[in-house]
């Protein structure tokens, strides 16, 4: 649709972790999939440039945008729903405004002038929030501001909200994300924290038009007439978010709440017709009625914090979910994985994933798995340090390199099967200096990849340092393990995979970062059908 654009800035109050990124997913796509052109960004108050060198624990995944931008993981939600690859602009951290602003000013681009949070900074924001929409793509741009409305980082991105607020008029709106908690010995809802959030806005000067209160129980009607008095907004905007089963219901829970109708009546767009949710809806009714469950270990050392492996989890669930099975994903601490329980806690699984990683950290866990995994012919997957695991294995026990290692857990080692990159070696910056992005891949065909994919050229993303070194590939190839993907330019090996076992495959690449609930990747797929098949022969 060609359509002035509209920037809508979806803000959070009450508490953290309420999902403004899952409610922007979901708002993009419902726009989506009535005809408009739509992108997100996320703007997060954190100093770090990026959370590239953030720990897991601290921040959840990682995600990798195509164009080689370490991101935010709501970034990966934002491509799960809506099926649009994000770069770097759809995600800026208070690091990268304050960097730019910085690097200007050393420049002497600002003249002499004192350089202040006001306007250099908020303008910098600006600058940012409106860089999508200038490029004339799209006719709504989403903004989720991170952190909570109170916080001392965000008062800069809401300072800029405010400006552009006044400054668009009717092609910019505010929806406020806020919490309703059910007390349970006085068996009521409160409505005080949000009327307090809401009131902290307007002080600033924003006034949020629409109004989305997540909740486990459900709003009565007076209360929600309660609530809009109180903010001034309409009965209509005040849009409540109940606990869903899962996340991609919200969609739909918001459209029979009016949620985008009410986007489009303040935008002064179109609200006739409806979103055409027929993908979304086949892919919900087979996750519904799925009848048997694949059983899935997943070995890495962040089990106890699920959110670093979200990409891979929601890859899994999706792959599952198109072969007509509901996932059971059992995380296995790779840290607390030896040959003595090896046998208890993997015999029951259909398949294994080989998480990615740094460090030397649980590493040894992971070689103990893939021992038993190769020995007891069992589908496994790894990827990326997950891959580099595979190699060190196979080196160790089918090579008999038993020292084999890679140089980042021991740089004396005499059998380097995984070493750093040439270009890699002169660099001391940890930030974004990794082979990082999209890059090509060649397959063999007759792989099991190429059968899955259906091709031979691939593009898929990367994050990671180290390599397979290529000195050793026919010793690997002659032995078993075959290398059946590598990059066209470089000759990098990419993917590897022992062709005479049923699965077991290990890529380079992360091909999490590009499975979609409209596009799953095909190698998830492959690995979930050679899974479901495993766990039916032992039936």
């Amino acid at each position: 649709m060609n359509v002035e654009t509209k920037y809508i800035f979806v803000t959070g109050g009450v508490v953290s972790s309420l999902g403004k990124g899952i409610i922007s997913s979901s708002l993009a796509r419902l726009l989506l999939s009535r005809g408009y052109n739509v992108t997100i960004q996320k703007f997060d108050p954190y100093i770090n440039i990026d959370p590239g060198t953030l720990n897991p624990y601290e921040h959840g995944e990682c995600y990798v945008t195509v164009d080689g931008h370490e991101a935010d993981l709501d970034l990966g939600h934002y491509e799960r729903f809506t099926n649009i690859q994000t770069t770097r602009a759809n995600n800026v951290t208070t690091g990268r405004v304050y960097q730019s602003v910085i690097d200007k000013e050393r420049r002497g681009d600002y003249l002499g002038k004192t350089v202040q949070i006001i306007p250099h900074i908020t303008d910098e924001i600006k600058r940012n929030i409106k860089s999508l929409g200038n490029t004339g793509k799209y006719d709504f741009v989403i903004t989720e501001i991170g952190g909570t409305v109170g916080d001392i980082e965000s008062t800069p991105f809401l300072e800029a909200v405010r400006q552009l607020k006044w400054e668009m008029g009717r092609n910019a709106l505010s929806i406020h994300l806020t919490y309703v908690p059910y007390l349970k010995a006085a068996k009521e809802l409160k409505t005080k924290p949000t009327q307090h959030s809401v009131k902290q806005l307007q002080a600033i000067g924003i006034q949020p038009d629409i109004l989305v209160l997540r909740t486990e129980k459900e709003l009565p009607a007076s209360m929600r007439r309660k609530v809009a008095q109180f903010c001034n907004v309409s009965t209509e905007a005040v849009i409540q978010s109940l606990d869903a089963p899962t996340i991609y219901e919200v969609p739909l829970m918001m459209h029979a709440q009016g949620l985008d109708t009410q986007v489009l009546r303040l935008t002064g767009c179109d609200t006739d017709g409806e979103p055409d949710l027929t993908a979304w809806n086949t892919f919900l009714h087979k996750l519904d009625t799925a009848a048997d469950t694949v059983t899935i270990g997943l070995v890495g050392k962040y089990v106890e914090l699920q959110d670093a492996y979200k990409s891979i989890s929601e890859s899994l669930m999706q792959a599952a979910t198109y072969c007509d099975h509901k996932l059971e994903l059992i995380y296995i601490h790779s840290e607390k994985l030896n040959e003595s329980n090896v046998d208890e806690k993997l015999n029951g699984m259909d398949g294994i994933i080989i998480a990615p990683g740094f460090g030397q950290r649980g590493i040894e866990g992971k070689f103990v798995a893939l021992k038993w995994c190769r020995e007891h012919n069992i589908p496994t997957f790894g990827i990326c340090l997950g891959m580099q695991c595979m190699v060190i294995e196979f080196a160790r026990n089918v090579l008999g390199y038993t020292d084999a290692n890679s140089t980042e857990m021991d740089t004396k080692t005499s059998h380097n099967v995984i070493d750093l990159m040439e270009e890699q070696k002169s660099i001391s910056n940890m930030g974004g200096t990794m082979r990082l992005g999209a890059y090509d891949c060649r397959l063999k065909e007759g792989s099991i990849p190429a059968e899955a994919y259906g091709k031979l050229n691939i593009r898929e993303r990367h994050r990671h340092r180290f390599e397979f070194n290529g000195d050793y590939r026919e010793r690997f190839e002659n032995a078993g393990m075959h290398c059946v993907g590598e990059n066209p330019d470089t000759g990098l090996v990419e993917v590897v995979q022992i062709p005479e076992l049923t699965w077991f495959v290990g890529t380079q690449y992360h091909p999490e970062y590009q499975s979609t609930v409209l596009n799953p990747n095909p190698l998830f797929i492959s690995f979930i059908k050679a899974a479901i098949k495993f766990g039916d022969s032992k039936k």
